[in-house]
C-alpha cells in the first residue's frame, strides 16, 4: 500500500491527512510532523509512506482546506473520500458516528444500543480510541453516561475545543 501524506497548522494544533488512492486513510492532530509520521507508520507499518506527490496537489489541497475550514467554522460539512479499514463491530460504530449532527453528543451507552449492541459500551469506547480519522469520523461527539468527556486519542484539550467549537456554531445558526 502506498499512502501520501500532508500537513497544515491549525487553530489546534498541526494537522496531518494521509490517503492511498482511494481516500483519506489517516487524519491527526499533533505537535510535530516527526511524532505525526511515527503514528502513521505505527499504524500502517507495512505501507510506503511519502510526501504528497505533486500530482495529487490539487486534491489534497482542496481536502486539507475542508480540514481547515471546519477548524475554522465547524458548521462546514466534511465530506470526503474516505479509505477506512477496521473490523464489521468498528465499521458499524465509525458509520453511526458519522450520523450524530455537529453539535451533538451521544454517549457510548447511546451510540452501542443505536447500532444493536447495548451491552458494548466498553467496545464503542475501544472502537472510538481505534478510530484513524480525526474530525471525518467524530469520535469527539462521545462522550461518557455522566457527562464527562471521556478519552480521546488526540488529546482531551482538543476534544473539549472540538465540541465547544461545533455548539457554538449550532448556537449561532439558530
Amino acid at each position: 500500500m502506498e499512502i501520501s501524506y500532508a500537513t497544515a497548522e491549525t487553530p489546534l494544533g498541526l494537522l496531518m491527512m494521509a490517503a492511498t488512492d482511494r481516500g483519506l486513510c489517516f487524519v491527526q492532530i499533533g505537535e510535530s510532523k516527526v511524532q505525526m509520521r511515527e503514528g502513521l507508520r505505527r499504524e500502517y507499518p507495512a505501507a510506503t509512506l511519502s510526501a504528497m506527490p505533486p500530482a495529487a496537489q490539487g486534491a489534497f489541497k482542496q481536502w486539507m482546506r475542508v480540514l481547515c475550514d471546519y477548524l475554522q467554522d465547524a458548521r462546514t460539512e466534511i465530506e470526503l473520500p474516505m479509505d477506512v479499514r477496521g473490523t464489521a463491530f468498528q465499521m458499524k460504530v465509525w458509520d453511526y458516528l458519522q450520523t450524530i449532527p455537529s453539535g451533538e453528543l451521544r454517549t457510548y451507552k447511546e451510540v452501542a444500543a443505536a447500532i444493536g449492541r447495548p451491552r458494548a459500551i466498553r467496545a464503542v469506547a475501544n472502537a472510538c480510541a481505534a478510530n484513524r480519522l480525526s474530525l471525518t469520523i467524530p469520535c469527539h461527539r462521545v462522550i461518557r453516561g455522566d457527562g464527562g468527556l471521556g478519552g480521546y486519542r488526540w488529546g482531551i484539550e482538543r476534544k473539549r475545543a472540538l465540541i465547544e467549537r461545533e455548539h457554538a456554531a449550532l448556537t449561532e445558526s439558530v
